[in-house]
């Protein structure tokens, strides 16, 4: 009687990793370059880091509480927005525009679509847009390491920097964008605990690296500079607004990585991360219905010739 025939309803194969688990270890991943920013900019980053998240757990318990849904913030999805979006401003930023881009992010892009699960776009990468649009003077006001005045940022002005600059983050950029070392070290330690998979950001990064070849741009500076590396560990990577199966996930990331480059390199903006994932996020569902899995066990149905000369 001890190996009982157990019958129980699908999923079969569960995983140990809670959402609260997994938003943890983002928030960990994420931690080395919050300090690397509060190095090159000063105790500005923290606090803007803290007004953000704050301000997005605030926004996320009030919404649920106003609404009668149950209060999930103990799952630290809006703590990673709240990060994610922080990471996307500059350090010179007024303290009560993070909470407006906060605002958008959680009531607007997630709340309003019913939650974690069925927003359609990343949240942070909505309330950035938002905010480089309505405080396009502020947002543009880069911090630099030395006198934290308006400075431009790599992309705009690759003239005297290296890669060690670019490695190290002692440059003009927002929070997020400038300590490339720290990213890709937050990045691979996902990728070490199978919070993500390297699909997207492989493929992203290889893209951009090929295109950037092709149009006689230097690859290391590029996948160096901007939020490349940011978007590519840490926001196409979200599990809500990417596709789920392996062919779909690479075609995510080459779609992220041609819309990333047109944007550079034919464009009027030094950047396009931000919009490739928007863009990208959008046809998601798409990308999900022409990629997923035959069901196993059933045939295909075959046209006949009549119905195909029909």
């Amino acid at each position: 009687m001890a190996n009982k025939l157990i019958v129980t309803a699908a999923p079969h194969i569960t995983s140990p990793d809670s959402t609260q688990k997994i938003m943890q270890r983002v928030c960990l991943a994420l931690v080395p370059t919050l300090i690397a920013s509060v190095i090159i900019f000063g105790i500005n980053s923290l606090i803007l880091t803290a007004i953000t998240v704050a301000a997005c757990v605030f926004f996320e318990w009030a919404y649920c509480k106003l609404m009668g849904r149950e209060v999930a913030i103990g799952d630290f999805s809006a703590v990673v927005t709240g990060m994610l979006l922080a990471f996307n401003l500059p350090s010179t930023l007024p303290y009560w525009m993070p909470i407006v881009g906060a605002f958008i992010a959680i009531v607007v892009v997630k709340q309003l679509f019913g939650g974690l699960g069925y927003n359609f776009a990343n949240p942070a990468i909505v309330g950035r847009i938002a905010m480089a649009m309505g405080f396009a003077g502020r947002m543009s006001a880069y911090g630099f390491p030395a006198d934290a005045v308006s400075s431009a940022t790599p992309l705009a002005n690759s003239d005297g920097v290296s890669y060690v600059t670019l490695l190290l983050g002692t440059h003009g950029g927002v929070l997020g964008e400038t300590c490339a070392i720290t990213l890709i070290i937050g990045g691979l330690y996902l990728i070490w605990t199978k919070v993500i998979s390297p699909t997207i950001p492989v493929t992203y990064l290889a893209t951009v690296a090929v295109l950037s070849l092709i149009a006689g741009k230097d690859p290391i500076y590029q996948l160096l500079s901007g939020g490349l590396m940011l978007g590519a560990f840490f926001m196409a990577t979200d599990y809500v607004t990417s596709p789920t199966t392996r062919k779909g996930k690479i075609v995510f990331g080459i779609g992220l990585g041609v819309i990333t480059c047109a944007i550079r390199f034919l464009g009027t903006m030094n950047e396009g991360v931000s919009f490739a994932i928007l863009l990208m996020n959008l046809v998601v569902p798409y990308i999900e219905v022409n990629t997923r899995q035959d069901k196993l066990g059933i045939a295909k149905v075959k046209k006949s010739k009549e119905g195909a000369a029909k």
